[in-house]
Protein backbone atom coordinates (compact mmCIF):
# COMPACT_ATOMS: atom_id res chain seq x y z
CA UNK A 1 0.00 0.00 0.00
CA UNK A 2 1.65 3.46 -0.85
CA UNK A 3 0.74 5.18 2.05
CA UNK A 4 2.08 2.63 4.09
CA UNK A 5 5.40 3.20 1.86
CA UNK A 6 5.52 6.85 2.41
CA UNK A 7 5.44 6.19 6.57
CA UNK A 8 8.95 6.34 8.10
CA UNK A 9 10.18 3.12 9.65
CA UNK A 10 12.25 4.53 11.99
CA UNK A 11 9.76 7.03 13.34
CA UNK A 12 6.84 4.47 13.06
CA UNK A 13 9.06 2.24 15.58
CA UNK A 14 9.58 5.43 17.40
CA UNK A 15 5.96 5.58 18.33
CA UNK A 16 5.08 1.69 18.74
CA UNK A 17 8.10 1.61 21.55
CA UNK A 18 6.51 5.35 23.61
CA UNK A 19 2.97 3.66 23.27
CA UNK A 20 4.72 0.41 24.58
CA UNK A 21 6.48 2.07 27.43
CA UNK A 22 3.09 3.41 28.31
CA UNK A 23 1.39 0.56 28.40
CA UNK A 24 3.84 -1.00 30.58
CA UNK A 25 4.11 1.94 32.83
CA UNK A 26 0.09 1.46 33.23
CA UNK A 27 0.51 -2.23 34.03
CA UNK A 28 2.80 -1.65 36.73
CA UNK A 29 0.37 0.35 38.44
CA UNK A 30 -1.86 -2.75 38.38
CA UNK A 31 0.41 -4.23 40.40
CA UNK A 32 0.66 -3.66 44.13
CA UNK A 33 4.61 -4.42 46.03
CA UNK A 34 2.98 -7.01 48.26
CA UNK A 35 1.31 -9.06 45.66
CA UNK A 36 4.08 -11.07 44.40
CA UNK A 37 1.37 -13.15 42.25
CA UNK A 38 -0.07 -10.07 40.07
CA UNK A 39 3.42 -8.48 39.95
CA UNK A 40 4.79 -11.55 38.87
CA UNK A 41 1.89 -12.37 36.24
CA UNK A 42 2.56 -8.05 35.05
CA UNK A 43 6.27 -9.07 34.45
CA UNK A 44 5.77 -11.85 32.39
CA UNK A 45 3.53 -10.07 30.40
CA UNK A 46 5.57 -6.96 29.70
CA UNK A 47 8.17 -9.50 28.72
CA UNK A 48 5.58 -10.92 26.24
CA UNK A 49 4.80 -7.60 24.95
CA UNK A 50 7.92 -6.76 24.17
CA UNK A 51 9.29 -9.70 22.67
CA UNK A 52 6.40 -9.52 20.09
CA UNK A 53 7.30 -5.64 19.62
CA UNK A 54 10.92 -7.08 18.76
CA UNK A 55 10.08 -9.47 16.38
CA UNK A 56 7.50 -7.39 14.75
CA UNK A 57 10.32 -4.73 14.61
CA UNK A 58 12.99 -7.00 13.27
CA UNK A 59 10.87 -8.36 10.85
CA UNK A 60 10.12 -4.83 9.26
CA UNK A 61 13.46 -3.64 8.98
CA UNK A 62 14.44 -7.10 7.70
CA UNK A 63 11.99 -5.62 5.07
CA UNK A 64 13.14 -2.70 4.13
CA UNK A 65 16.58 -3.57 3.69
CA UNK A 66 15.30 -6.64 1.09
CA UNK A 67 12.76 -3.97 -0.55
CA UNK A 68 13.64 -2.91 -4.03
CA UNK A 69 12.16 0.33 -5.87
CA UNK A 70 9.65 -1.16 -8.48
CA UNK A 71 10.20 0.83 -11.86
CA UNK A 72 7.65 3.31 -12.76
CA UNK A 73 9.53 4.98 -16.19
CA UNK A 74 6.90 3.79 -18.43
CA UNK A 75 4.43 6.69 -19.35
CA UNK A 76 1.75 6.43 -22.01
CA UNK A 77 2.27 8.35 -25.07
CA UNK A 78 -0.51 10.71 -24.74
CA UNK A 79 -3.14 10.90 -26.87
CA UNK A 80 -3.41 13.79 -29.62
CA UNK A 81 -6.92 15.44 -28.17
CA UNK A 82 -6.23 18.20 -25.90
CA UNK A 83 -8.60 17.40 -23.20
CA UNK A 84 -6.77 14.08 -22.51
CA UNK A 85 -3.18 15.20 -23.53
CA UNK A 86 -3.83 17.88 -20.44
CA UNK A 87 -5.73 15.13 -18.56
CA UNK A 88 -2.90 12.72 -19.26
CA UNK A 89 -0.30 15.31 -17.87
CA UNK A 90 -2.14 15.96 -15.16
CA UNK A 91 -1.67 12.41 -14.41
CA UNK A 92 2.06 11.83 -15.22
CA UNK A 93 2.53 14.71 -13.28
CA UNK A 94 1.08 13.63 -9.90
CA UNK A 95 2.80 10.43 -10.87
CA UNK A 96 6.27 11.87 -10.77
CA UNK A 97 5.61 13.66 -7.58
CA UNK A 98 4.62 10.29 -5.70
CA UNK A 99 7.50 9.50 -7.63
CA UNK A 100 9.53 11.68 -6.10
CA UNK A 101 8.52 11.64 -2.43
CA UNK A 102 8.82 7.57 -2.79
CA UNK A 103 12.25 8.69 -3.65
CA UNK A 104 12.87 11.13 -1.15
CA UNK A 105 11.34 8.61 1.91
CA UNK A 106 13.69 5.62 1.20
CA UNK A 107 16.45 7.83 1.36
CA UNK A 108 14.95 9.26 4.87
CA UNK A 109 14.41 5.67 5.94
CA UNK A 110 17.58 4.12 4.86
CA UNK A 111 19.78 6.95 6.69
CA UNK A 112 17.65 6.44 9.88
CA UNK A 113 17.89 3.08 9.26
CA UNK A 114 21.80 3.11 9.06
CA UNK A 115 21.64 5.88 11.95
CA UNK A 116 20.07 3.55 14.13
CA UNK A 117 22.43 0.69 13.44
CA UNK A 118 25.34 3.33 14.14
CA UNK A 119 23.66 4.80 17.31
CA UNK A 120 22.55 1.31 19.09
CA UNK A 121 25.94 0.14 19.84
CA UNK A 122 24.41 -0.75 23.74
CA UNK A 123 25.17 -3.76 25.77
CA UNK A 124 22.09 -5.60 23.64
CA UNK A 125 23.61 -5.36 20.28
CA UNK A 126 27.17 -5.99 21.69
CA UNK A 127 25.90 -9.26 22.96
CA UNK A 128 23.90 -10.12 20.03
CA UNK A 129 27.43 -9.06 17.66
CA UNK A 130 29.46 -11.29 20.07
CA UNK A 131 27.01 -14.57 20.29
CA UNK A 132 26.63 -14.25 16.78
CA UNK A 133 30.35 -15.05 15.58
CA UNK A 134 30.46 -17.89 18.47
CA UNK A 135 27.81 -19.24 17.05
CA UNK A 136 29.16 -18.66 13.69
CA UNK A 137 32.76 -20.21 14.80
CA UNK A 138 31.01 -23.57 15.73
CA UNK A 139 28.51 -23.97 12.59
CA UNK A 140 25.61 -23.30 13.85
CA UNK A 141 22.30 -20.55 14.24
CA UNK A 142 20.25 -19.28 16.60
CA UNK A 143 16.86 -20.89 16.93
CA UNK A 144 14.36 -18.29 18.68
CA UNK A 145 12.29 -19.31 21.89
CA UNK A 146 9.94 -17.34 23.05
CA UNK A 147 10.30 -15.11 25.94
CA UNK A 148 7.44 -16.20 28.58
CA UNK A 149 9.06 -17.44 31.73
CA UNK A 150 9.70 -20.86 29.59
CA UNK A 151 12.21 -20.25 27.19
CA UNK A 152 14.81 -22.08 28.89
CA UNK A 153 12.71 -25.74 29.19
CA UNK A 154 10.99 -24.88 25.65
CA UNK A 155 15.30 -24.76 24.44
CA UNK A 156 15.84 -28.26 26.18
CA UNK A 157 12.78 -29.54 24.33
CA UNK A 158 14.04 -28.50 21.05
CA UNK A 159 17.45 -29.71 21.50
CA UNK A 160 16.01 -33.06 22.49
CA UNK A 161 14.22 -33.00 19.24
CA UNK A 162 17.34 -31.80 17.35
CA UNK A 163 19.07 -34.67 18.95
CA UNK A 164 17.05 -37.29 17.97
CA UNK A 165 16.43 -37.88 21.85
CA UNK A 166 13.17 -38.77 23.48
CA UNK A 167 11.43 -35.47 24.24
CA UNK A 168 8.80 -34.02 27.21
CA UNK A 169 6.66 -30.90 27.12
CA UNK A 170 7.15 -27.99 29.16
CA UNK A 171 4.77 -29.02 31.92
CA UNK A 172 6.36 -32.31 32.37
CA UNK A 173 10.23 -30.49 32.44
CA UNK A 174 8.91 -28.44 35.12
CA UNK A 175 7.49 -31.08 37.02
CA UNK A 176 10.63 -33.45 37.01
CA UNK A 177 12.81 -30.58 37.51
CA UNK A 178 10.56 -29.44 40.53
CA UNK A 179 11.25 -33.25 42.04
CA UNK A 180 14.91 -33.15 41.61
CA UNK A 181 15.61 -29.68 43.55
CA UNK A 182 13.03 -31.12 46.58
CA UNK A 183 14.70 -34.33 46.53
CA UNK A 184 18.19 -32.51 46.62
CA UNK A 185 17.89 -30.05 48.76
CA UNK A 186 20.82 -30.21 50.72
CA UNK A 187 23.28 -29.93 47.74
CA UNK A 188 21.39 -27.22 45.95
CA UNK A 189 19.80 -24.61 48.32
CA UNK A 190 23.28 -23.70 49.03
CA UNK A 191 23.04 -21.87 45.31
CA UNK A 192 19.65 -20.69 45.82
CA UNK A 193 19.14 -17.29 47.12
CA UNK A 194 16.23 -14.52 47.45
CA UNK A 195 16.66 -12.05 44.88
CA UNK A 196 15.48 -9.02 47.12
CA UNK A 197 17.72 -9.57 49.91
CA UNK A 198 20.59 -11.76 48.26
CA UNK A 199 20.24 -14.02 51.75
CA UNK A 200 20.23 -18.02 51.35
CA UNK A 201 16.11 -19.31 50.54
CA UNK A 202 14.79 -20.18 53.58
CA UNK A 203 12.99 -23.39 54.26
CA UNK A 204 9.35 -21.25 53.57
CA UNK A 205 10.67 -19.92 50.36
CA UNK A 206 12.72 -22.79 48.93
CA UNK A 207 9.08 -24.77 49.09
CA UNK A 208 7.61 -22.10 47.68
CA UNK A 209 10.16 -21.97 45.00
CA UNK A 210 9.61 -25.23 44.13
CA UNK A 211 5.73 -24.75 43.81
CA UNK A 212 6.46 -21.74 41.35
CA UNK A 213 8.75 -23.85 39.37
CA UNK A 214 6.57 -26.68 38.77
CA UNK A 215 2.91 -24.22 39.08
CA UNK A 216 3.95 -21.47 36.86
CA UNK A 217 5.96 -19.92 33.73
CA UNK A 218 8.91 -19.27 36.27
CA UNK A 219 12.08 -18.61 35.24
CA UNK A 220 14.67 -20.85 34.94
CA UNK A 221 18.37 -20.53 35.54
CA UNK A 222 21.53 -22.93 36.48
CA UNK A 223 19.91 -24.72 39.33
CA UNK A 224 17.36 -25.68 36.82
CA UNK A 225 20.24 -26.63 33.87
CA UNK A 226 22.16 -28.56 36.62
CA UNK A 227 18.88 -30.91 37.40
CA UNK A 228 17.87 -30.93 33.70
CA UNK A 229 20.98 -32.35 33.13
CA UNK A 230 20.69 -35.07 35.77
CA UNK A 231 17.38 -35.79 34.89
CA UNK A 232 17.76 -36.48 31.20
CA UNK A 233 21.14 -37.80 31.41
CA UNK A 234 22.39 -35.53 28.54
CA UNK A 235 25.36 -32.91 28.94
CA UNK A 236 23.89 -28.99 28.37
CA UNK A 237 26.13 -26.59 26.94
CA UNK A 238 25.17 -23.26 27.16
CA UNK A 239 27.19 -20.78 24.81
CA UNK A 240 27.24 -17.24 26.11
CA UNK A 241 28.57 -13.85 24.57
CA UNK A 242 31.17 -12.68 28.09
CA UNK A 243 33.28 -15.88 28.59
CA UNK A 244 33.15 -19.14 27.70
CA UNK A 245 30.56 -22.19 27.15
CA UNK A 246 29.39 -24.30 30.49
CA UNK A 247 28.51 -27.51 30.45
CA UNK A 248 26.49 -29.12 32.73
CA UNK A 249 26.62 -33.00 33.11
CA UNK A 250 28.67 -36.03 33.85
CA UNK A 251 30.87 -37.28 31.90
CA UNK A 252 29.02 -40.51 31.69
CA UNK A 253 26.37 -39.09 29.96
CA UNK A 254 26.77 -39.98 26.27
CA UNK A 255 25.58 -38.40 22.68
CA UNK A 256 26.00 -35.01 21.84
CA UNK A 257 25.60 -31.61 23.76
CA UNK A 258 22.58 -29.96 24.07
CA UNK A 259 23.67 -26.67 22.93
CA UNK A 260 21.67 -23.25 24.20
CA UNK A 261 22.21 -19.81 24.45
CA UNK A 262 22.19 -17.26 27.15
CA UNK A 263 21.02 -13.89 26.63
CA UNK A 264 21.62 -11.44 29.47
CA UNK A 265 20.94 -7.83 27.75
CA UNK A 266 18.04 -9.59 25.21
CA UNK A 267 15.07 -8.37 26.95
CA UNK A 268 14.87 -5.21 29.69
CA UNK A 269 13.17 -7.69 32.36
CA UNK A 270 15.81 -10.54 32.42
CA UNK A 271 17.92 -12.99 30.95
CA UNK A 272 16.45 -15.08 28.13
CA UNK A 273 17.60 -18.11 26.50
CA UNK A 274 17.16 -19.36 23.07
CA UNK A 275 18.51 -23.07 21.03
CA UNK A 276 20.56 -23.49 18.50
CA UNK A 277 20.64 -25.69 14.70
CA UNK A 278 23.34 -26.45 12.80
CA UNK A 279 23.94 -23.50 10.21
CA UNK A 280 23.17 -25.66 7.16
CA UNK A 281 19.66 -26.12 8.02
Amino acid sequence: VEGDEEVSIAAKHRKERKDLQAKIQALKKTASKGDKKKRKEVLEEIVKLEADLDKKQAEELNGVHEAKEDPENHVEEPAKDENVEHDTKQKVSKAQRRRDKKARDMKQREEEIANFKVSDDDPRMVEIRQLSETLKSRGLCLFSIPSDGNCLYNAIKHQLQQTGRNTFDVSQLRNETANYILNNKDTLICYMTNPDTGNLLTDEEFEEYCNSLRNTAAWGGQVEITALSSILKVPIEVLQANGPPTLQGSDDFKGPNLVITYHRHMYSLGAHYNSTVPASK
